[in-house]
């Protein structure tokens, strides 16, 4: 008798007991066990009753703050570092000029290979990106987790830097945020145990915009407002209350930990102004206001044009896109240079107060004094220290020009050298830039008024005096406002300040920089998306009444690869061959092309594989014959278009319920199909007609 084979019934039956008694003693009291889940799934149905997204928004709110405060802690440490270094050199301009020079400079280089090593979606802003996201289209692994880190670091050095390179943190924060959002909105299906939405995804990415805007600038109402103008083209209201919430606790613990810190005494603005607020400005002003509105809707049409041409033509240069394509770290570092050398303080950066960091310079910049006043008073403004918040504007006086000539000269030389600092290939945000360009345009604005008018302007009873700090706040909404296409900055000045006497005014000056700016030149972020040539459907700018005669018969692409609901091996195969689409339109017969549904390309190869080719050898065991409409599944047609649709409604179309393609049909018949690419070349030409 042979013995029992240990991969028998027996050995298999005696393998199995072994486990019932391993998972008895390791797994005792069953009863209380049991008691315990129950407990634990009666408080999770407890807890969720209300919704889970709201827990899910808490932390995402939370986290980014956290990370925004320790992130600007870090960036303070370095920052102090460097004038540390600068200081201790001592009075050798060759070694002040080295340690001036090389620290942004080792910094930059180490933000770009550090950042681009791990992942190339790093780079730049993130918002152009984030945009083409919420449009419906899938970027690949643009917010994957691996890309959080990289993007921190290399943001933390690039700020680091200081006004040096005079790059901000709002769009990188943005984009943080949305892969935070994107990993908890992974996590939120996996506590719930549903299937992952695609629109509870773009719920949670919404919420995400706002809260990466209200932790930068402590800013919750501004935040929701900027990042709805800025990043969406349609709005669900029901988003509304979910992208309040998030940037509400995002922003007040913002601010909190800095309470927790010692830096202030309790919430408050970020930078906390003391400007008048009894008589903040006279109804006369008003006509200096919308001049201001007018300079900078003029100087942001200019800035948007110049760098849009710019990052086209380092692109396309032989030298510069070498840089770009294989030595990231090299270019990031011959621009850093150049930056570095033309702001050091002994040179031109005396000119520019060059010694300021980017948070100062807003303060000094929304001073509520006059600096005219305070010059011609030079022995009692001096002896306020230039640590103190007060004595900032010392910075700006230089004893061989004036306040007009440093603040011109700001205006002048960062308007090209932003534009530059904008192709570095590093984690940057451009709208703090932007931000504090605005300011002193308005401060010159404001101190040239307060030159003219040294007794003040009154309509009725006495004059009062001219506040040129209420210029730089209208001058920062109006410059960031035209060059983002966004109103919401009015807010965003106020809110960030905690002033709100100049609200009226700052919102005139926004509006008529934009009236200005929005009919010569794209957002700065449509803009880098026209430059980067993304898959964004561009608004339709031309306003004229030939726009609304076109219909979509003019532009529909007409040889549309069909199959027919009879149809077999052969004709499915000529189909993939002869197109790449995701979906393909099935009509009745090839005799009668009525359109009744669509069947998706990985079905269609699933019916390949599963049905012998014609000529095929015998011996396959597959299926010898059969058609499209038994084997495969017909998705109904739930929306398509006329050829008489206005080319307007199609993109309205496209834009709300983020369409890919849609099917033409006369009468039933299928007649041609439209996608983003034909409506983004009809919109191209009415945009530049020939």
């Amino acid at each position: 008798m042979e013995p029992p084979v240990p991969g028998g019934p027996r050995g298999e039956k005696e393998e199995e007991e072994k486990v019932l008694v391993s998972e008895q003693s390791w797994r005792p009291y069953p009863k209380t066990r049991r008691k315990i889940q129950g407990c634990l799934e009666w408080v999770k149905r407890q807890l969720f009753r209300v919704g889970e997204d709201w827990y899910f928004l808490f932390i995402l709110g939370v986290l980014m703050a956290t990370i925004s405060f320790m992130m600007d802690l870090l960036i303070a440490r370095l920052y102090e570092a460097h004038r540390w270094l600068y200081q201790e050199v001592g009075d050798v301009l060759v070694l002040k000029y080295l340690s001036w020079v090389m620290y942004p400079t080792a910094l930059a280089a180490f933000s770009t290979g550090f950042s681009q090593s791990i992942t190339p979606y790093s780079g730049g802003s993130g918002i152009p990106e984030l945009k083409v996201i919420l449009t419906g289209v899938v970027l690949e692994d643009y917010l994957a987790i691996q890309n959080f880190g990289a993007k921190v670091v290399g943001l933390t050095c690039t700020l680091a830097c200081g006004s040096t390179v005079f790059l901000g943190k709002l769009g990188p924060f943005v984009h943080l945020s949305a892969m935070a959002a994107a990993y908890l909105g992974k996590m939120r299906t996996s506590v719930t145990r549903e299937y992952e939405n695609k629109f509870k995804q773009n719920e949670m990415l919404v919420a995400a915009q706002a809260v990466g805007v209200a932790t930068v600038f402590g800013a919750p109402i501004s935040g929701v407002l900027l990042s709805i103008e800025v990043m969406s083209s349609h709005f669900a209201v029901r988003d509304y209350w979910r992208g309040f919430f998030a940037a509400t606790c995002g922003a007040f613990m913002f601010r909190l930990l800095a309470v927790f810190n010692s830096e202030q005494e309790t919430i408050a603005a970020i930078f906390k102004s003391d400007l008048r607020i009894d008589f903040p400005f006279d109804l006369l002003e008003t006509f200096f206001f919308v001049i201001l509105g007018v300079i900078c809707g003029i100087v942001a049409c200019a800035y948007l044009f110049c760098q849009r041409w710019l990052l086209a033509a380092v692109t396309k240069n032989r030298l510069t896109a070498k840089l770009l394509a294989t030595d990231k770290p090299v270019y990031s570092v011959l621009v850093v240079l150049v930056l570095a050398s033309i702001t050091f303080p002994p040179g031109l950066g005396q000119l520019m107060a060059s010694r300021l960091t980017m948070k100062e310079y807003l303060t000094s910049l929304f001073d509520n004094r006059t600096w005219g006043v305070l010059v011609a008073n030079a022995s009692s403004a001096g002896d306020i220290p230039r640590t103190d918040p007060r004595g900032l504007w010392q910075d700006w006086d230089h004893p061989n020009a004036t306040i007009f000539g440093t603040l011109a000269f700001f205006v002048v030389m960062k308007f090209w050298m932003l534009i530059l600092a904008t192709t570095l290939p590093l984690p940057a945000g451009y709208f703090m830039p932007i931000f504090i360009y605005g300011a002193a345009i308005g401060r010159l604005v404001g101190e040239t008024v307060a030159l003219l008018f040294p007794e003040g302007l009154s309509l009725e009873g006495a004059p009062r005096l001219i506040v040129p700090g209420g210029y730089a706040l209208a001058g920062a909404a109006a410059f960031s406002g035209s060059v983002t296409h966004a109103i919401s900055t009015a807010l965003l000045v106020c809110e960030a300040t905690g002033h709100l006497s100049h609200v009226l005014p700052v919102i005139l000056a926004v509006l008529v920089a934009n009236a200005i700016t929005q009919k010569n030149q794209p957002s700065f972020y449509d803009g880098t998306i026209i430059v980067k040539k993304l898959p964004y459907l561009p608004p339709i700018r031309s306003r004229h009444m030939a726009s609304y005669q076109v219909v979509v018969e003019e532009f529909m692409e007409r040889h549309v690869v069909a199959l027919a609901k009879g149809d077999g091996f052969k004709e499915v195969l000529v189909a993939l061959d002869a197109s790449s689409d995701a979906e393909y339109p099935v009509v009745e017969s090839a005799g009668s092309p009525a359109l009744v549904g669509t069947v998706r390309r990985a079905q269609l190869v699933t019916f390949l594989q599963s049905h012998k080719h014609p000529q095929a050898p015998p011996g396959e065991k597959l299926a010898a014959a059969g058609t499209l409409g038994d084997n495969c599944a017909i998705e109904p047609i739930m929306l398509q278009l006329s050829p008489w649709t206005s080319l307007h409604q199609a993109h309205h179309l496209f834009e709300l319920l983020k369409l890919q393609r849609i099917f033409v049909t006369r009468c039933g018949e299928l007649v041609g199909a439209v996608s983003r690419v034909e409506l983004r070349r009809v919109i191209e030409e009415l945009a530049n007609p020939k």
